[in-house]
């Protein structure tokens, strides 16, 4: 996969989030992937072969956690 820089944080996540309630980029969640507390913010963005954009853990690659794996703490 290949990491995706992105410049406009919010409006990415803004418009990519799939969930209705969108944290705010200050947000604190648990990664349950690497065990780790995370600013949502600083979030990466992989794209794969196919042109799929997934919403990962900031300690991506090394954790493979994306948003579906960040909880309330």
């Amino acid at each position: 996969m290949e990491e995706i820089k992105i410049k406009d944080k919010l409006q990415y996540l803004n418009e990519h989030y799939p969930f209705a309630d969108i944290p705010k980029l200050t947000d604190n969640k648990l990664c349950i992937h690497c065990d780790k507390i995370i600013v949502i913010g600083d979030f990466k963005v992989f794209k794969n072969k196919n042109g799929f954009e997934y919403i990962c853990c900031p300690n991506a690659p090394k954790c493979d956690g994306t948003l579906i794996d960040w909880i309330e703490y």
